[in-house]
């Protein structure tokens, strides 16, 4: 027997912005999907209207394309199994759903929502839970209580309905999911979900079911929050005959707040600082804004390789990885079960990282119109130089700049803290004696200047870390930056003697 292809899909709903977890399963399905020479689709489930959101299909599509996640089958660019949007396929759901009926796999129910809610609202004044199932459903509004001629007649008439499922009683339910193993599930505990809807339009578990056959998907790789919904459709698989040809499933750990403590959300990023998001979306009903990994300063392969980590490794102490890397590690069983804890610090490292690895030259191009809306216009080969001396201490493209600026304009104020630690009586006096030092030295030469007034300070038997402090703070306005006689050399002598002086006037301790 000829192994299946392996064909993989996300399938977000255009209700909002992309959560972080949603790039995570992206990124999953297309890693497993290069991995094993499959192919990753990008499917739009928008079948629930009142949910949808304008704007929201293209930030799934900007985001995917920001990350690097390339689908080469989907919404956007087409393919065999065209359209992508479930909206544009509503006409094929209908006879699936009638397959359903005339199995007697499902059944009409003409129950209002007014008559459901109060239902729910009696079961919860007894301290009960309404379910629409096998217990249930005898007693209500549908065609299984029904006779057929009523049926037909509020069928012709044009009165609201949905489609149910029909879930068999007294049966055990078997999902074997790749990450949680076997899952057992009694069919008595499972409620009769609506399938169809009389507007025309499908629920997403029949859509989702019917397209992944169609789509001909081998394994769905979806976020555990589906996993109660799984044995629903593998009867549905079942239902319609097409058991056979059923996905692998694989349901994907949570992601979970820093504390552990539950899913992590979009109030949890507002309240700890940080984006839930890949990029910025502004809401389109309320005008609010938040924020997103790629303006908050993330390289997207940092992004990435961060999101990655969050449910999986490889097993060996490597955590740099491009994304090719990924794919040729990424194996399902390395997947966790449990829910993975989202960590501020760590995708921090990870940016730094990235941003060490780069080029200065690039570095530098990312710098430039960062300085230029300083009103700066230096020479790309000084802010490369740079770009390489201040790295080591940045994380993000903005770190650069404030690690870097007072190679390019002078400070204009002097870190209280380490005037009130360092600065002494006869600093002043000192810090004028090191100018007059270095103005001596024609050409000047760091290492020449620098043996100088470490000479001048040993034989004076003046306190090297006070001083050197001070004299960074006159020429850096803080006790920052890398080694200080490269400083010199780069702002000029000339410059630097200029902004011992000033600081020597300026600072009152």
């Amino acid at each position: 027997m000829t192994e299946k292809k392996v064909r993989v899909r996300f399938a977000p709903s255009p209700t909002g912005p992309l959560h972080i977890g949603g790039v995570r399963t992206a990124l999953y399905n297309y890693l497993f999907a290069k991995k094993n020479n499959g192919d990753f689709i990008l499917r739009i489930e928008d079948t629930d209207q009142n949910r949808f959101v304008p704007g929201a299909e293209e930030y799934i599509i900007e985001s995917l394309k920001w990350c690097g996640i390339n689908y080469n089958e989907g919404v956007g660019i087409g393919g065999e199994h065209m359209p992508y949007r479930q909206s544009e396929r509503k006409a094929m759901y209908k006879q699936y759903a009638e397959m359903l009926l005339k199995s007697g796999r499902a059944y009409y129910a003409f129950d209002s929502a007014e008559e459901l809610d109060t239902l729910r609202k009696t079961y919860e004044s007894e301290k009960k839970t309404f379910q629409y199932d096998c217990k249930t459903r005898v007693s209500l509004n549908n065609s299984l209580t029904l006779s057929s001629e009523e049926v037909v007649k509020k069928l012709n008439s044009g009165e609201n309905y949905v489609i149910r499922i029909m879930i068999p009683e007294n049966e055990k339910v078997v999902v074997n999911d790749l990450i949680r193993g076997k899952v057992e599930v009694d069919s008595n505990q499972l409620d009769d979900k609506v399938l169809f809807k009389s507007d025309g339009m499908p629920t997403y578990h029949l859509a989702n079911v019917v397209d992944d056959y169609l789509m001909k998907i081998s394994h769905v790789i979806r976020g555990e929050e589906w996993l109660p919904s799984a044995p629903l459709h593998v009867l549905l698989y079942r239902f319609l005959g097409w058991e056979a040809e059923m996905p692998t499933f694989a349901h994907l750990p949570l992601l979970l707040k820093p504390d552990g403590n539950g899913k992590l959300s979009k109030r949890d990023g507002d309240r700890l600082g940080f984006p839930v998001f890949p990029l910025k979306w502004t809401d389109p009903k309320t005008g609010e804004i938040s924020s997103g990994y790629r303006e908050s300063g993330y390289f997207p392969d940092a992004f990435i390789n961060m999101l990655a980590f969050l449910g999986w490794n490889p097993g060996t102490t490597q955590e740099i990885f491009s994304i090719d890397e990924l794919a040729n590690e990424f194996s399902i069983e390395r997947i966790a079960k449990h829910g993975a804890k989202f960590d501020l610090e760590k995708a921090k490292w990870f940016n730094h990282q990235y941003l060490h690895m780069k080029a200065n030259d690039e570095l530098a191009d990312l710098l430039l119109p960062l300085l230029k809306e300083k009103g700066l216009s230096p020479d790309k080969q000084y802010v490369t130089t740079i770009c390489g001396l201040v790295k080591e201490r940045s994380t993000f493209i903005t770190d650069l700049l404030t690690q870097s600026l007072y190679f390019f304009i002078a400070p204009k104020s002097y870190s209280d803290a380490v005037i009130k630690k360092r600065w002494q009586e006869n600093t002043a006096e000192v810090l004028m004696k090191i100018a007059e030092m270095l103005e001596s030295i024609s050409p000047y030469d760091k290492t020449l200047a620098e043996t100088n007034v470490k000479e001048y300070l040993y034989a004076n038997n003046l306190n090297m870390g006070n001083i050197m402090n001070c004299l960074r703070l006159t020429i850096v306005g803080e006790a920052m930056g890398p080694d200080l006689f490269t400083i010199i050399e780069m702002i000029g002598k000339d410059e630097a003697i200029s902004r011992i002086r000033k600081g020597v006037d300026l600072i009152k301790p």
